[in-house]
């Protein structure tokens, strides 16, 4: 090849050194990622420059010009319907059962519309969202028109990367080769394919808390709320303080949620997901279970500007959780 390919600029710029390297530019990190979804950029590249970038670790400004990139070149209907709540599912559960399914289906139930996109199987050893749903009698949309349906429906939906955006699924299948997670991890939180004007993000390490809140204020994010989520998922946990950073038309914010018991629970190490539906149905109990759900509804519907206060949106989450139509799941 006597001519530099189009993307080695890219690398050159992560890849310079110490004193020479530097962080992508807003248009460059655009740029870059338009090469990559239009498939124009070669596998040694690809995987160069996603290293290079976790050794970094990506800005807010780079995550966010690589999401509006991205959402260039997703197909959704124009005809969509209105969405009130975005919720990623991208780390999948392995210490607790994945509660937060429970509590988007209630949200859901209480007239909430919510669209959940995720990624399932990168990772041995953990459940995740898609295989969790069918479980429930739930389906799980593989195309956008599906979910769409879904959407009016039942006021959910759940779509997989892997049809949302084959290109993005293909670089999260990527890390049992690089044997590290890369930036895809955060950029798909954050793309809100539906243009929710609220949206959830969890995270498992503390640190990139602020990178999603500061991104999702750069994307013009109305209303947002980024947790430290049990697993990785979005889901409060009830036995500890949960730090909670959020975005409110264009006003970063901090606020410290207490633990909602003095004690923590001993963790069940057989994880039987048939126990949601027994849950949710009231023929099984579950302490720590159902403060999460309810813990993770009203730190939604505080971030929604549902609840006026803490103690508000945790009235209002215990009320959804009592009149919930417990024959809900019973055929599934």
């Amino acid at each position: 090849m006597s001519e530099e390919h189009a993307f080695a600029q890219y690398i050159r710029i992560l890849g310079k050194g110490r004193n020479g390297s530097r962080a992508l530019s807003g248009q460059e990190a655009f740029d870059a990622m338009a090469l990559i979804m239009s498939d124009q950029v070669q596998p040694i590249q690809l995987g160069a420059f996603l290293m290079l970038m976790r050794v970094k670790e990506e800005t807010p400004e780079e995550v966010a010009a690589f999401v509006r990139a991205i959402r260039t070149h997703l197909n959704v209907p124009t005809d969509g319907v209105n969405v009130d709540l975005d919720w990623s599912s991208y780390a999948g559960k392995k210490r607790q059962l994945p509660w937060y399914l429970l509590a988007t289906l209630l949200m859901a139930e209480s007239g909430i519309r919510v669209f959940m996109h995720g990624a399932s199987g990168h990772t041995a050893g953990r459940i995740y969202t898609k295989n969790v749903l069918p479980l429930l009698g739930m389906p799980v949309a593989t195309s956008f028109e599906e979910a769409r349906q879904h959407l009016i429906e039942m006021n959910f939906a759940y779509m997989d990367l892997e049809h949302l955006s084959p290109k993005l699924h293909q670089i999260i299948e990527l890390r049992p080769l690089l044997g590290l997670r890369s930036p895809v991890h955060t950029i798909a939180r954050l793309l809100n394919p539906f243009a929710a004007p609220c949206m959830m993000q969890g995270i498992f390490h503390p640190g990139y808390r602020p990178t999603h809140q500061v991104a999702a204020r750069l994307l013009g994010q109305r209303h947002m709320a980024v947790i430290k989520g049990e697993g990785g998922e979005i889901e409060r946990n009830p036995d500890i303080a949960c730090l909670v950073q959020g975005v409110h038309n264009g006003e970063l914010t901090e606020e410290e949620w207490p633990p909602m018991f003095e004690k923590r629970h001993v963790r069940n190490d057989e994880l039987d997901v048939s126990h949601l539906a027994r849950v949710w149905a009231g023929t099984a109990e579950d302490d720590y279970g159902v403060a999460a759900v309810i813990g993770t509804v009203a730190l939604t519907l505080h971030m929604m500007g549902r609840a006026s206060d803490r103690v508000d949106a945790e009235a209002q989450a215990t009320a959804l959780w009592h009149a919930r139509n417990r024959e809900k799941f019973q055929a599934a």
